[in-house]
């Protein structure tokens, strides 16, 4: 078999699959169709957005679909039609049986992590808010449970001390481009060996849950250590970002979003959400240690490095108290 003879169906929605699907299709790859998520509704404006994966399937003449519901027998007899050997699934719905099933090799997933950890919808973001050291990418064949099929590639790369997940989401969508092409060939070439995940998790390696993120993840407890508090923020940043509100005396809090924080060793020295202003810079008292804040935003301004901020800002006796949900 050649990769002209592969019939591939591409399934996917953000940035993270397009990148993906881009060296799928310049590599010359026979992807017969892409299907991705109806535009939406967004912004003031109300406009409506297309994902960019359609953006790059309608830039590159490809076969689009759009379904609204993918147990459509419309859509589903219109995906039959394409004839496909392969699915290929970058971030993307949970797939229907009748779906996944439909290609004669099967379907494989993407995966933002070193498979079984960080099994769920924000594997990048949980494994920089753990501390992790080392995360990676996973191709998997698909079955009934999310995040559970046989393991067919990985590779991994070193997340940085101070490394942000933004950082590390663009890294590892160029390394899951890479594997996706690699699983691709292997798959050609007939030589794969998929390793049950059961396998790894008898040998030690325990599944993590990696859950969507919600309000409440993003809310920043000053009471814990401060590298907990670091890894935190640099684990929703730049999105969602960390939240939390600062009171100054009497005034009612503002929230803020923390960017960017730094361990400075220092030992904290009042209650954990006190605020220390000095030379410019801010520190907050944690459970153990004082941190400094360097980037962050007020509800409303720019995001600003906290020089910036505090240039701007007419603080008595700041704390972080309790944050809101007001961006």
């Amino acid at each position: 078999m050649t990769k002209q003879d592969l019939r591939i169906v591409f399934l996917g929605t953000p940035d993270f699959a397009v990148e993906s699907l881009r060296r799928l299709v310049e590599g010359r790859y026979n992807v017969v169709g892409v299907v991705t998520m109806p535009d939406k509704i967004a912004g003031r404006g109300h406009r409506l957005i297309q994902s960019p994966v359609k953006q790059y399937a309608v830039d590159h003449g490809l076969h689009l679909m759009q379904p609204e519901r993918l147990k459509a027998p419309e859509f589903v007899d219109e995906l039959r039609s394409l004839e496909a050997d392969l699915f290929i699934v970058i971030a993307f719905r949970m797939l229907p049986e009748v779906v996944w099933t439909m290609p004669r090799l099967g379907t494989f997933n993407l995966h933002a992590s070193l498979l079984p950890r960080y099994r769920g919808a924000a594997p990048i973001n949980r494994a920089v808010m753990a501390g992790d050291t080392i995360t990676g990418v996973t191709t998997f064949m698909l079955r009934h449970e999310i995040d559970t099929g046989d393991i067919l590639r990985q590779e991994s790369i070193e997340i940085g001390p101070d490394e942000c997940v933004g950082s590390v989401h663009d890294r590892l969508m160029m390394l899951g481009a890479d594997l996706t092409i690699d699983t691709v060939d292997h798959i050609i070439a007939g030589d794969l060996r998929p390793i049950p995940q059961d396998e790894l998790i008898t040998a030690g390696e325990a599944p993590v849950p990696a859950p969507k993120i919600f309000a409440e993840d993003m809310v920043v407890d000053w009471q814990r250590p401060a590298a907990e508090v670091h890894n935190h923020v640099r684990g929703l940043s730049p999105y969602p970002a960390a939240r939390a509100s600062m009171a100054d005396g009497d005034s009612t809090p503002e929230d803020v979003k923390i960017y960017r924080t730094a361990l400075t060793g220092l030992p904290a020295k009042g209650p954990a959400g006190t605020v220390h202003i000095a030379d410019g810079r801010i520190y907050v008292d944690t459970a153990d240690e004082r941190i400094e804040i360097l980037e962050l935003q007020l509800a409303g301004k720019r995001r600003m490095a906290a020089a910036d901020f505090l240039r701007g800002a007419r603080l008595s006796s700041p704390r972080f108290v309790q944050a809101g949900h007001s961006f």
